[in-house]
């Protein structure tokens, strides 16, 4: 996947547009705060701007695995798209209001564990995951 596919799979599922910014698709009113995609030629990067800041997630060597990284948080980690065999039905899409809600809850998670790095503040590396020094020893 590529980011011009990621930008039809997001449109198709109902993803509003102000959730995300991907390099080099048309561009629409942008939420002050959203996921972001950028990059070329082996250099790519995703993460969250919030209030005009950019925070760095991850970094790809590879197109399709920062798409992969924006596609899993914007659909709620569901596998990537692939196009249905020709004559298949591709089936009915997710409700894109669950979509947006899941988008809104995903982007505050992470602007939380943002400012939670920011702050210093020790918390858990993994959700569902005990942090050390959590629970018995």
């Amino acid at each position: 996947m590529d980011r011009f596919a990621l930008c039809r799979a997001l449109e198709e599922a109902g993803v509003p547009a102000t959730s995300y910014e991907i390099a080099d698709c048309p561009g629409r009113h942008r939420a002050v705060d959203r996921y972001f995609l950028d990059g070329h030629d082996g250099d790519w990067t995703v993460g969250v701007h919030e209030r005009g800041t950019r925070q760095v997630f991850e970094r790809f060597a590879d197109e399709g695995e920062a798409c992969r990284w924006i596609h899993d948080r914007l659909l709620g980690g569901e596998p990537s798209p692939v196009d249905p065999a020709p004559g298949e039905p591709a089936g009915p899409g997710p409700d894109p209001e669950a979509l947006r809600r899941q988008a809104d809850d995903d982007l505050e998670a992470a602007l939380s564990e943002l400012r939670r790095r920011a702050a210093g503040t020790p918390g858990r590396e993994h959700p569902g995951k005990p942090a050390e020094g959590d629970g018995p020893a």
